[in-house]
């Protein structure tokens, strides 16, 4: 049997080598058809994978938070937020490898120059995030913050040119504590940078962790990110974490939830590739059906004789159509391999 369809497919081989200029036609549509395949798909896994890094190190690959932290306004700020988080970090750096883990504070208010003053979201983080988190904002002028000065403020350009301010200046963040009194802190302006969203760019701004706190008269944390090497690793880790919580009775409550969860902007993205993605594969393999089918339909019409000698000499019909399917599949596996490891194809890149 397998001897008998390795003669069947050698035939289908030879009356195709007969046939030069038919058969390279067919082979370059198909070739051609498969390459942009394998190059759209190969753009959007490349595409995939960087909305995963870049999501991931934005948002960090695991938040630790309350229950409903990110499902709930809070009445008061820090009102759900972690308490004693130097705790939880030392126990997180025992149980995981990861590549940080770095506590948050979320808050909002109003930020004044003197003169004029705008709405404010900001975000308390470590100095050591920006080391950690290479490149997630862009710094367009100034410096991070650090550790040598706890009153430095970075501002979002944009927010910058509605207060008029630059490096150097001095503004004046106000903000309602954990208790619902207003408290006011005076801070130093030492980096300009863009998130590249317009909307943030008008509003965010980033402190010390350590000033956050002290602005809202809290010593809690809104949430605690940890970030690891890759995303694939987030499934082991979130494992590992929910059992380090599980046995430690102060945190057994705490909320566990990967990036992915929180990746909105992924999710529609990946969602609009995905359909473009599905009608170009449609497509292009109805291109590569057509071709095949026009060469087959020129092949039957002029071996007519062929045929009819075939019949005649007690072929049965199933056997010459698999005589014309063997030759249809010798052209779709030549052209799908010139395509898929031509030069230039992400295979080879």
């Amino acid at each position: 049997m397998i001897q008998s369809q390795l003669q069947g497919f050698k035939a289908a081989s030879l009356y195709l080598v007969r046939n030069k200029r038919r058969t390279l036609l067919s082979l370059i549509i198909v070739a051609i058809a498969i390459f942009a395949i394998t190059a759209a798909a190969g753009f959007g896994l490349f595409t995939y994978q960087a909305l995963e890094r870049s999501t991931a190190n934005d948002v960090g690959h695991i938040t630790i938070s309350q229950p409903g932290y990110f499902e709930k306004e809070e009445d008061m700020p820090l009102q759900n937020g972690i308490d004693d988080y130097l705790k939880l970090k030392r126990l997180l750096e025992g149980s995981i490898d990861s590549k940080g883990i770095q506590p948050r504070v979320y808050f909002s208010g109003l930020i004044s120059n003197g003169r004029k003053s705008s709405i404010f979201v900001g975000n308390g983080v470590e100095p050591s995030e920006f080391a950690l988190r290479e490149d997630f904002i862009g710094l367009q002028s100034g410096s991070t913050l650090s550790t040598e000065s706890q009153d430095g403020i970075m501002l979002a350009n944009e927010l910058a040119n509605n207060l008029s301010v630059g490096i150097g200046d001095w503004v004046t963040l106000l903000a309602t504590t954990s208790d619902g009194v207003l408290n006011a802190m005076d801070f130093e302006v030492v980096g300009l940078y863009s998130t590249g969203v317009p909307e943030l760019d008008k509003r965010q701004i980033h402190i010390q962790l350590s000033s956050a706190q002290s602005l809202l008269a809290s010593t809690k944390v809104s949430a605690v990110s940890i970030y690891l090497d890759n995303t694939r690793s987030t499934a082991p880790a979130m494992q590992a974490v929910s059992n380090t919580l599980n046995d430690t009775t102060a945190f057994s409550e705490l909320q566990l939830t990967p990036w992915y969860e929180r990746a909105f902007f992924y999710h529609k993205v990946r969602g609009l590739y995905n359909s473009i993605f599905s009608v170009l594969g449609i497509v292009l393999s109805l291109v590569v059906f057509v071709a095949l089918f026009n060469t087959m339909s020129m092949t039957v019409s002029e071996r007519t004789r062929e045929i009819g000698a075939l019949s005649a000499m007690g072929s049965y019909p199933r056997e010459i159509i698999a005589m014309f399917v063997r030759e249809s599949i010798v052209i779709g596996l030549v052209g799908s391999v010139l395509g898929a490891y031509s030069p230039g194809s992400p295979r080879n890149c």
